[in-house]
């Protein structure tokens, strides 16, 4: 027993590793900095992410030396846990800031949000789902259609919150697999053209019954997604305040030049002028203390740790595990590219934190979990060429 406990850590990427280990160093330093100024309601922060990495780190482990392979033959169970505690959100969930999408557990005051459990449920939902043509192309009716309706249902459930971040990041994650899980290029071609047509569509009623729909979400107390698409869509027709949080972000970033101006010496991400400098806007810290070289460090480290899971993809035995990977890359991808790109004017306004760097317990546990879950597929890489090759597959 522990020769075989052993032999799986020494099939361990400790690349991947490392890289995580320099990233809780990193997470936890710009937190600190973040809110050196913020008073005692923030006091500890800087403990709180070192004890999540902890757990995050266990947790990481744990999923590593479980085989991948189970997860997938209870993917429809997990896929039910997860849209059960979305609808129990709805109901017992508390709100912040403007989205009612967490559960308060009764750990010093520690909340947990089912959308970011459901993110991790529907890469390992959908490479079930897409793994079960054996490579062969998928089709549209026995294979796109249950697949965009089990993302679908996820996606309305954390709209209705709303949490426009997580929801889109569903819509990635399904694109990423489809287009690993051989899609007929004509289907690709038809897919683009609906999604052409419903973006035009959607451009066209946002602006003609712009008034409309921002009394309803009133109503509803969700306008303040709304603001930030009008702040991407039309900057200069906003308002000072829909404008506030992205250009105080780009004077920020700017002011750090080349070099930055030094770690805890940064003013625009320690007086207000940008909210949430300690979560969703962390890359603030970075780009004015750290400047343009430690900003591109950061991407670095996020380039390599996205190579070396490609890397166990391109070498794992089983397709559902290389599905898995593909998910996880993709939500990845996305959430950097988002995270940075609206602080920059390239992408609207989301709640999407930083992987691995922003302040939150449950980005940063389902995160480890996502990675535990590529190790488990190195880890037993062999295991499941031999379980292969004995005539049996999920």
């Amino acid at each position: 027993m522990i020769g075989l406990v052993i032999d799986k850590i020494k099939r361990f990427d400790w690349v991947i590793i490392v890289i995580l280990l320099l990233f809780s160093v990193i997470s936890t330093a710009l937190i600190h900095s973040a809110i050196i100024s913020s008073g005692p309601a923030y006091a500890g922060y800087e403990t709180k992410n070192m004890i999540f990495y902890a757990v995050g780190l266990i947790g990481l482990f744990c999923t590593a030396f479980i085989d991948y392979r189970l997860l997938l033959k209870a993917a429809p169970i997990w896929y039910a846990i997860g849209i059960g505690l979305l609808l129990a959100v709805y109901f017992f969930g508390v709100e912040r800031n403007g989205a009612k999408g967490w559960f308060e557990l009764p750990i010093q005051g520690l909340l947990f949000q089912p959308a970011e459990l459901m993110k991790l449920i529907l890469i390992v939902m959908l490479a079930y789902m897409i793994n079960r043509r054996r490579g062969e192309a998928l089709e549209l009716v026995g294979d796109l259609l249950p697949i965009g309706l089990c993302v679908a249902a996820a996606f309305v459930l954390v709209l209705i919150q709303p949490d426009l971040g997580n929801a889109i990041i569903y819509l990635i994650i399904m694109i990423g697999m489809l287009w690993i899980g051989n899609v007929r290029y004509s289907i690709v071609l038809i897919g683009f053209v609906i999604l052409a047509v419903m973006l035009a569509g959607f451009l066209y009623f946002y602006n003609a019954y712009h008034t409309e729909i921002e009394t309803f979400l009133k109503e509803h107390n969700s306008v303040h997604w709304m603001s930030r698409i009008d702040t991407f869509l039309d900057p200069e027709a906003a308002s000072d305040d829909e404008r506030y949080q992205v250009e105080n972000s780009q004077i920020a970033i700017g002011s750090g030049g080349l070099y930055g101006t030094g770690y805890l010496d940064g003013d625009w991400s320690k007086q207000g002028f940008v909210p949430f400098t300690y979560s969703d806007s962390i890359f603030i810290v970075v780009g004015e203390e750290f400047g343009f070289v430690g900003a591109s460090a950061l991407l670095l480290l996020y380039f390599l740790l996205l190579y070396r899971m490609i890397l166990i993809a391109i070498q794992a035995d089983h397709r559902g595990g290389s599905y898995m990977i593909i998910g996880i890359v993709s939500m990845f991808v996305f959430q950097i590219f988002e995270n940075i790109g609206m602080f920059l004017g390239l992408m609207p306004l989301t709640g999407i934190t930083l992987p691995f760097i922003s302040y939150g317990g449950t980005s940063l546990l389902i995160n480890m979990l996502s990675v535990g879950l590529v190790q488990s597929i190195r880890v037993n890489r062999e295991k499941a060429s031999m379980f292969k090759s004995g005539g049996s597959s999920v």
